[in-house]
């Protein structure tokens, strides 16, 4: 299936997947920085690379935050990424008409976890003919990540399904590390979001917290368990990040990560 995903590189090595970038489209300066700066690590450890980044955050606790800088200008900063350094990009869509406006723009579209069970959205997608990612709702058990394949899965099959956690009371999610092999045995990559399952959802404050001294460890035992690609914010400075920042992983910090996972991951296989 993989290798369906355009202009995806580093196959071959047997790494990991890795889906990495900021939260959102801040400005072009700032996200191609970090595409460019992930894109040379990624090529120098020979690790499968998707750029992911929000054109525009629909879900945000408080009305006050940060949602984009305009849909089709955050677009066209994530076209001019994957056609100037001719790699995969992947997005939100979060109605069918967005569905069908982002598929012209990148090469995989993200189903939101609070959306993961919406017939018309992941029919949307599929019949686009685009890589599509089902991030598993945090509300959803592994074994019912099953039904939501079914769905799609006779319009397209270019499937892949994310966890990112579940909710553990009112303001903590979990990592059950029994849903990889749950999941992966529909047939499917199992990719692990660790920044998302870091987060601290339903604060008064209306800022989502986190918990990103904890990314190396939820990112180990991932690969740890067997998960087919690794998913995580990244930002230079996560303290004025416009979204998320509470749970992003300093962009200064990922090539030691992932050096990290890469000798976990030999030592599995």
């Amino acid at each position: 299936m993989l290798e369906s995903i355009n202009n995806i590189k580093n196959l071959s090595s047997n790494n990991f997947i890795l889906i990495a970038g900021p939260c959102v489209v801040e400005s072009a300066e700032t996200t191609i920085e970090i595409a460019e700066h992930i894109n040379k690590i990624t090529q120098k450890l020979k690790i499968p690379f998707i750029f992911k980044a929000s054109y525009k955050k629909a879900n945000r606790t408080s009305i006050k935050s940060f949602t984009g800088i305009g849909d089709e200008l955050a677009l066209s900063i994530l076209y001019e990424i994957k056609t100037k350094y001719k790699i995969p990009v992947i997005t939100d869509i979060h109605s069918v008409k967005e569905a069908e406006i982002a598929s012209k723009y990148v090469d995989v579209l993200q189903i939101p976890a609070f959306l993961s069970r919406q017939t018309e959205l992941l029919v949307a997608a599929a019949n686009t003919g685009k890589v599509v990612n089902i991030k598993k709702g945090q509300f959803l058990s592994p074994n019912s990540v099953k039904h939501i394949i079914n769905k799609i899965q006779n319009i397209n099959k270019s499937i892949m399904i994310t966890d990112r956690g579940s909710m553990f009371g009112y303001h903590d999610l979990i990592v059950d590390f029994r849903s990889i092999p749950i999941m992966k045995k529909n047939g499917f990559p199992v990719i692990l979001d660790v920044t998302h399952s870091l987060q601290k959802p339903n604060q008064d404050s209306g800022i989502t917290g986190g918990d990103p001294e904890m990314i190396s460890t939820i990112a180990k035992a991932g690969i740890a368990v067997g998960v087919d690609g690794i998913f995580l914010e990244t930002h230079p400075n996560p303290q004025i990040a416009k979204s998320d920042g509470e749970n992003m992983l300093k962009l200064d910090k990922l090539e030691n990560l992932l050096c990290s996972l890469i000798k976990i991951r030999k030592a599995i296989l």
